[in-house]
């Protein structure tokens, strides 16, 4: 088939030409109709409710809003996850469903639901709502409203959100392509009516008075109409107040005949709602902003160009001196991207011509090669539109033209060496030439169109890919297959086409510059590859070798999720302390914004703080994300990047004390959050129900996380510290008032919170009539208390007489996830990658963070992205690389060519992984893209050289050696070519620093790095191979030589396997504790400790060193004289001895730690044992009673079906069942956890399984336990140890404070004459003059060793006093133990004896009876539910009585 192809095309010209033209049209008009944003949007399919509740605090807004709801959308199907945040006022839930479900067909569903939980929440605490249908990267354009220089002081912040709300979202909201319009900061315009307490008690007025007053005055009415012929006259009661001075005139009551109005009571003006964000520009104004969302699916290009065309028509019905300033466009992201893209893509193709040229030698050849880049790029744009995949970073950036002509480069190259071959001289004819370029095409057409058709097979895996990854990545794989495909098409017609038409018909044997350089690769290629023949076996073994040592590299090489695209601007997260003011939040955030603008580089600062309109990001008040919108990197004045800059305002707002910043950027924050409900790379999450003891442990993990290298300062979620004013009813006093709660609290929330009782129009426009107390009076907890609170006989009475008023802190927020609270630590990574920084974290936390049971840890944030993309690749890979082997077998129909090709994939991952080790990068999900796309362009040289290994073959060539150099010379030039072209097309991509480039970078390099290992293989190691698969000739190495190497091969190809681990069984306690000691490391650094103290003993007898001087000169004379001084200082005696006892003493310290040690690691060890050992059983229990759950859901369909019952017998016997299955798998998490930390303290590679039979029966404790034991419990004896070590380290200060001896010895020359018996006698050098010096050293500072040697008693008595009280808590605990244990016994005899011999007896009834149909439902339901919680609870009670024995044996360290 293919050849009929090639032919049609050679003998049809014209129709291939038409064919291309058309072509050309279709792909140029789909570029002008093709989408374009900077990255695929990822994120995943979630709604938002958003359910707002001014009135109530976080714990209850959990139980009377989030709770509910969470119930109700438990049973919806297709959700993955579901996440809620509960604060003050606000309760947001976050529910993600799987990507193949229709977003509105999810908020359907939603809807459906919430109508059932709004039952359930109280009336008018809040109404449950939809956020927009947008996603997390829906932001795509963000402005502030402001007023212009001159007129600043003008407009106040209700003026400014008034022209937001009423003008620009208004006139943007119909904007095709928005979602919503996000107001944020100003203040929302309110008529207030401000009352005045004091004027109320005077004038017997109360709140709900004033409220209903307003209420039932302002109101418009109709009364149909009058026929009066000829007209009708619609009747119309106006009675809607429209001014401030129609509020002031409605009455509220009359107190004899004379009204009393509103005016009279209280100060009505305007007023603005409370605020929850704020927003600030420059550090210089609090403006007032809006964020435009757009809607999902649509294209963010031509949205932000619709939004930049509607903002001049806005700006004209805005006051003059108003400006809307965006700051925060998409576009600009977008078009570096798509700029960097077209930048890499034009610089690739120029670079593939240019080594097309060199390496074909001929400028037609290269030309017509070349001209299929544009060709296959424009049959891939057609494609993209017509399949409605939008052009960025991804989808465009993995494209390399020298992939896309390499079928191209098989064909031309054939035909130009087909043509060399003709030994006939002269001008060919066009019919010559067809035939030729069919016979040249015919030849080489499987190996080219297999070829591509490999490369198009690797990326289908991809496209299976799921989640973020398969958004990510789906487009690239799309992308490159369509251009891929294009490029076969054409090469199989077009190519073909144009060689016959366009190649010079003229055959000369001139030597170009390419055949000259050829030639010379020719003349280095051949000695060495038969040099490399007569060595084979130790080549191959070498490249194994490499094999396994690239392997290991690889398994030590860290990883993340994808590299971060740098945006261009920056967003610095600001964290006040918890229960910090609306207004001190502002006052900081412009604070900040002034020292940010200082910087030449930074255009502007938007700082955004607490939660906008709709509360999508619901930030607290006392946060700030501050947008720092730079100027483009061309107008910098200093050079320096992007993370310098960064690093340099990070470090300049540490002036501000008390305040935390993050690093992060506008898009990439906005991604985090919406997809793992976190700002930070990386959140460790801790389960559980009580919010204290999650904060307890938070605090712990914080500290661990800040133990490792390559970690941000860790940021715990705030969940309590929020300041209070509590208002606890005493509900005697409020009887005899005859008030309710109910009551009270609408004074309370209308008096401070505000209420409204109405709206008032203006025009178009309406605005709240909102009643509260005034300013002046709800200012602190006086005023709270001082509220009046009418009563029933008409009186007024201080809420302070009803109810005690005092200030607390409380919870700040509750974060629940899945259904359960949990509180996260969220940190960033810096100059590490993810994967290794996690792993350590979750090595130390097993090991040093003891959980109590029911809590737990999961880890999110982009390492929970990078595991379930791995786990995916794990399927992709090998899938990619079984149908390369497939299609290998089918081109080749030999295994073992395919087994001969398929080398090229590990050899070439050899390169991959050494370029990122060089480069410095860990393996992300870029890299492994990469790694499959390799794969598929390192078989293709294998093809083309076993091809022609098997066509020599076929016409003749016997001999192996000569096939296989003969076949290398042939191929050497396609070969190169090809590596060449793919490698440098890749080349811009790799080198790029614009934006986007740090996605593409890991791509590049793993193909660019694995092209020249993959080259090294098809030149050298695969003919190598092809020998020795094909060989029957003995060589030269020994015949006793060749096992060996085999035998090494083997072992080098098992070390870079990675072999199964095994399974360790552990039967008793006391088995696993000695494994723990043997391994633990903390153990063996006590031991070297221990070693390293030993090692000091000789250090006793130190002395000083011996001291040596010498003069050379003329110091006596002038004559040249030298003399030379030995001397010696010794310590007192008794120093030696006080040494040798504090070295033992210090000796003794260290091996007590040990023991210390030991004894914790054996609680440790005994604890989560026995833990194991209990959920073990209860697990098998668990397992049971789900098989009789089983049996009960079994029976009642029975019943069900033969009509003795209702559905709800059904329903209610499956919901148990579930409810039994949730506790299975909760109980299997803990075991999971157990064995996890448990194999942490043990330190063994194996999985573990403890094994402790069938019998579950308690520990046995000894009757008389010998109290006295306590004192060797090993933290006393620590402490006593510690006193000695004190008391040596006194005698040896005493010691030093003894007098020092010194020695002496000076001998010198006296060169001249000396009297000596009354005769002048000359000396020269060698007679010397001798001295002995004997000296003592008295230390003349006694009262510094007295000050040391006081510090010391003061240490030992301090130590004596911990021991002491340590003893009385020793003892404390064991009694306290020995009484927990005899009540363990006695409800474990309990159970034993009589509830689990009843629970059997029940069970058996229960079930007789149901079936026979004596009980119903609900009586059998019981029965089985009492029977369970017995069996159960028997299973605790033997666990308590075994941690009760552990805790009683370590306290007397049995």
């Amino acid at each position: 088939m293919l050849d009929n192809i090639i032919k049609f095309s050679i003998q049809n010209k014209l129709i291939i030409g038409i064919l291309t033209l058309g072509l050309v049209i279709w792909g140029s008009w789909s570029a002008t109709k093709l989408p374009i944003d900077a990255l695929p949007d990822i994120t995943n399919n979630q709604v938002q409710i958003i359910t707002t509740c001014p009135s109530l605090a976080c714990q209850e807004v959990e139980q009377l809003v989030t709770f509910p709801i969470e119930q109700s959308l438990a049973n919806i199907p297709n959700i993955e996850e579901t996440r809620s945040i509960s604060r003050f006022g606000l309760s947001v839930i976050t529910v993600v469903f799987k990507d193949n479900v229709d977003i509105y067909f999810a908020r359907q569903l939603i809807n459906e639901k919430l109508k059932e939980a709004t039952e359930k929440i109280p009336k008018d605490v809040g109404i449950p709502e939809l956020a927009p249908v947008s996603t997390g990267l829906g932001e795509v354009s963000q402005y502030i409203i402001h007023p212009k220089k001159e007129s600043v002081g003008k407009y106040n912040a209700k003026d400014l959100r008034t022209m937001q709300d009423w003008i620009v979202a208004r006139q943007l909201n119909g904007t095709p392509g928005i979602a919503e319009v996000n107001s944020f900061g100003g203040e929302l315009k309110q008529y207030e009516v401000a009352v005045n307490p004091n004027r109320l008690k005077a004038m017997d007025v109360s709140i709900p008075d004033i409220f209903k007053a307003l209420e039932s005055n302002n109101q418009n009415t109709g009364g149909a109409y009058i026929d009066k012929k000829p007209n009708a006259y619609f009747i119309r009661g106006i009675g809607l107040v429209t001014s401030i001075e129609d509020i002031n005139n409605i009455a509220v009551k009359t107190r004899g005949n004379v009204p009393v109005f509103i005016k009279d009571i209280a100060d009505v003006g305007f007023g603005y709602a409370t605020r929850y964000g704020a927003l600030t520009f420059n550090g210089k104004v609090d403006a007032v902003g809006g964020v435009v969302m757009m809607l999902k699916g649509e294209n963010s290009n031509e949205v932000v160009k619709r939004i930049k065309a509607k903002i001049p028509i806005i700006q004209h019905s805005l006051p003059d001196d108003i400006l809307i300033e965006p700051y925060l466009d998409r576009t600009e992201l977008v078009s570096r991207a798509i700029g960097t893209v077209e930048k890499n893509l034009i610089e690739g193709a120029l670079i593939v011509i240019f080594v097309l040229v060199l390496f074909l030698g001929n400028l037609r050849a290269g030309l017509i090669v070349a001209s299929a880049i544009p060709l296959a790029m424009l049959f891939a744009l057609g494609l993209m539109n017509l399949f409605g995949v939008s052009a960025n970073l991804m989808s465009l950036g993995a494209i390399d033209f020298g992939l896309i002509v390499d079928g191209a480069v098989i064909v031309v190259e054939a035909t130009l060496h087909h043509l060399g071959l003709r030994k006939t001289v002269g001008k060919l004819t066009q019919q010559e030439m067809d035939e030729e370029v069919f016979v040249s095409a015919s030849k080489i057409r499987n190996s080219a169109a297999f070829g591509e058709i490999i490369i198009l097979i690797v990326y289908v895996p991809i496209l299976t890919l799921i989640g973020i990854e398969g958004k990510m990545f789906g487009p690239m794989a799309q992308t490159v297959g369509f251009a891929i495909l294009g490029a076969l098409i054409l090469s199989l017609t077009y190519i073909p086409m144009m060689s016959a038409l366009l190649l010079s018909k003229n055959l000369q044997n001139k030597h170009n510059f390419s055949e000259k350089m050829m030639n010379f690769f020719q003349s280095v290629y051949q000695p060495l590859l038969e040099k490399a023949i007569g060595i084979k076996y130790w080549l191959v073994g070498m490249t194994l070798s490499i094999f396994a040592i690239a392997v290991f590299v690889f398994s030590r090489m860290g990883g993340e999720f994808i590299p971060t695209l740098v945006e261009g601007d920056f967003a610095f997260h600001c964290i006040l302390p918890q229960g910090s003011s609306l207004s001190q939040s502002i006052e900081t955030s412009m604070h900040a914004s002034r020292i940010i603008k200082q910087f030449d580089e930074v255009k502007m600062v938007v700082g955004k703080t607490g939660s906008a309109e709709v509360p999508t990001d619901p930030m607290p008040p006392e946060a700030s994300d501050m947008m720092i919108i730079l100027k483009p990197q061309e107008e910098w004045k200093v050079d320096k990047s992007y993370e310098e800059l960064a690093n340099e305002i990070y470090e300049k707002l540490q002036v501000i004390p008390g305040i935390f910043f993050e690093k992060n950027q506008p898009i990439q924050m906005r991604f985090n959050e919406l997809m793992t409900g976190i700002r930070q790379d990386v959140a460790v999450k801790i389960f559980g129900e009580n919010l204290d003891t999650l904060l307890q442990y938070s605090n712990e993990v914080s500290k661990v996380v800040q133990s490792v290298k390559g970690t941000t300062a860790p940021q715990v979620e705030r969940i309590s510290g929020l300041p209070q004013i509590n208002i606890e009813y005493n509900r005697v006093r409020m009887a005899n008032y005859g008030l309710t709660i109910k009551e009270v609290n609408d004074i309370v929330s209308t008096a401070f919170a505000g209420k409204s009782t109405g709206v008032v129009y203006e025009n178009e426009r309406k605005f709240d009539l909102v009643v509260r107390l005034d300013s002046a009076y709800r200012n602190n907890i006086e005023d709270v208390s001082n509220l009046v609170i009418p009563t029933n006989s008409g009186t007024q009475i201080p809420l302070s007489q009803i109810a005690n008023i005092n200030k607390k802190l409380g919870p700040a927020q509750i974060s629940r996830e899945a259904g359960k609270r949990r509180i996260v630590i969220g940190f960033n990574v810096k100059d590490r990658d993810v994967q290794s920084v996690v792993e350590e974290i979750q090595t130390k936390l097993n090991a040093q963070v003891s959980l109590p049971s029911g809590y737990y840890f999961t880890y999110g944030g982009t390492f929970e992205n990078l595991q379930k993309a791995s786990s995916r690749l794990m399927i992709a890979v090998p899938v990619s690389l079984l149908l390369i082997f497939i299609l290998l077998f089918f081109t080749f129909n030999s295994i073992k060519h395919a087994s001969l090709i398929f080398t090229a994939i590990p050899m070439s991952a050899i390169g991959g992984v050494f370029a990122l080790l060089l480069r410095g990068m860990p393996f992300s999900i870029s890299a492994g893209i990469g790694f499959i796309a390799l794969f598929g362009v390192a078989v293709l040289n294998g093809i083309v050289l076993i091809g022609t290994f098997n066509q020599l073959e076929k016409e003749g060539w016997t001999d192996i050696l000569q096939r296989v150099i003969e076949g290398t010379k042939i191929r050497l030039r396609p070969v190169l070519m090809t590596a060449a072209v793919a490698s440098f097309g890749f080349l811009p991509m790799a080198l790029s620093n614009s934006a986007g480039a740090e996605v593409q970078k890991p791509l590049a390099t793993v193909v660019i790095g694995g092209l020249v290992s993959a080259t090294f293989l098809t030149l050298f190691v695969l003919p190598l191979l092809y020998i020795i698969f094909n060989s029957t000739i003995h060589l030269k190495f020994p015949p006793k030589l060749k096992p060996k190497i085999l035998s090494i091969i083997i072992v080098l190809l098992l070390i870079g396997t990675n072999a199964n681990t095994q399974t360790r069984s552990i039967t008793n306690v006391e088995e696993a504790i000695q494994i723990a000691i043997q391994n633990n490391q903390s153990i063996k650094a006590q031991d070297f400790n221990i070693e390293a103290t030993e090692s000091l003993r000789n250090s006793a007898y130190e002395l000083p060193k011996l001291d040596f001087n010498m003069q050379l000169g003329q110091f006596n004379s002038i004559k040249f004289d030298n003399a030379f001084q030995l001397s010696q200082t010794i310590p007192f005696p008794t120093i030696f001895g006080a040494k040798k006892a504090l070295i033992n003493a210090e000796i003794k310290a260290a091996q007590n730690q040990k023991e210390l040690n030991i004894y914790e690691l054996k609680n440790q060890v005994r604890t989560l044992y026995y833990q194991i050992a209990y959920l073990q059983h209860n697990q098998e229990k668990l397992d049971g009673l789900d098989s009789l759950y089983a049996a009960f859901v079994n029976i009642a369909k029975l019943r069900y079906k033969t009509g003795d019952t209702k559905k709800i017998e059904v329903s209610t016997a499956e919901t148990k069942r579930g409810e039994v299955n949730l506790i299975a798998r909760q109980n299997e998490v803990y075991l999971q956890s157990a064995y996890t930390r448990l194999q942490a303290l043990l330190n063994i590679p194996d999985s573990l399984i403890i094994r402790t039979g069938n019998a579950y029966t308690p520990l046995q404790v000894q009757i008389l336990i010998d109290s006295s034991r306590i004192a060797d419990h090993p933290m006393l004896q620590s402490l006593y140890q510690r006193m000695i070590v004190a008391e040596q380290t006194k005698k040896v200060e005493k010691a030093q404070g003894l007098p020092d001896f010194k020695i002496g010895y000076n001998n010198q020359s006296l060169i001249g004459y000396q009297t000596l018996d009354g005769v002048d006698t000359y000396f020269d050098g060698s007679k010397r003059f001798s001295v002995v010096n004997i000296g003592l050293a008295i230390p003349i500072t006694y009262g510094v060793t007295k000050a040391k040697l006081k510090s010391l008693d003061f240490q030992k008595q301090s130590l004596k006093a911990q021991a002491e009280q340590q003893t009385i808590l020793l003892n404390a605990q064991l009694q306290s133990a020995i009484t927990q244990y005899r009540q363990d016994i006695l409800q474990y005899e309990y159970y034993r004896t009589q509830a689990l011999p009843n629970a059997d007896e029940i069970v058996k009834s229960a079930q007789l009876g149901y079936r026979t149909g004596d009980i119903s439902y609900i009586e059998y339901l019981y029965a089985i539910q009492t029977a369970t919680d017995v069996q159960l609870n028997y299973l605790k009670s033997i666990q308590q009585i075994n941690q009760t024995i552990v805790n009683i044996n370590s306290l007397i360290n049995k």
